[in-house]
């Protein structure tokens, strides 16, 4: 081996160590807990040194592609069980939007309160910046399927915010008295 040539379980290793925390920090953003973004960070790694072995490159995006992957079929896996639901959900009227702004801190509870459809789509359109037609690609659905998935499910973000600020302590009251009275 030439002297600058390195060992290819110390690439690889050097890359996990490089990496790791971009691929976890992808998608615990996008996972409703750290136990499952640690499992999906995991599957990312496997894949990764089993293509490795095989003779492939590995890099960054290849990692974090292959982390939105493992994300998707997450989601989907989870969301089988809710097909009920979804159907359900096809029925029911959209809340009333109230033009409350969303604080930003609290996008991450309102995803979490979402099924995992309406939290994917969310995500690959609005977080990741893909194109609908991509986003359909990845949930496996038509392009005019998703487009309806993406109404709906920002119909269910706004009605989970609505709930989260209604079920937060009333604490603003309380200082907007408080500055009535200097």
């Amino acid at each position: 081996m030439p002297p600058n040539d390195v060992p290819p379980v110390s690439a690889f290793l050097h890359l996990y160590d490089e990496a790791l925390p971009h691929v976890y920090g992808y998608l615990v953003r996008r996972c409703d807990s750290a136990a499952t973004a640690e499992d999906l960070t995991a599957d990312t790694f496997l894949a990764a040194a089993t293509t490795v072995q095989r003779g492939g490159e590995v890099n960054l995006p290849w990692l974090i592609g292959t982390a939105r992957h493992k994300l998707v079929d997450h989601w989907r896996r989870t969301g089988r069980h809710r097909q009920a639901l979804e159907e359900l959900w096809e029925h029911a009227e959209p809340p009333v939007d109230t033009n409350d702004p969303i604080d930003t801190i609290h996008v991450r509870d309102t995803l979490a309160r979402l099924m995992p459809q309406h939290r994917a789509a969310l995500v690959l359109r609005y977080v990741d910046g893909l194109a609908v037609p991509e986003v359909a690609t990845l949930l496996d659905r038509s392009v005019h399927a998703t487009e309806s998935l993406i109404v709906r499910a920002k119909a269910a973000f706004r009605q989970a915010a609505a709930d989260i600020h209604h079920e937060a302590p009333h604490h603003e009251a309380i200082h907007h008295e408080e500055g009535r009275d200097d």
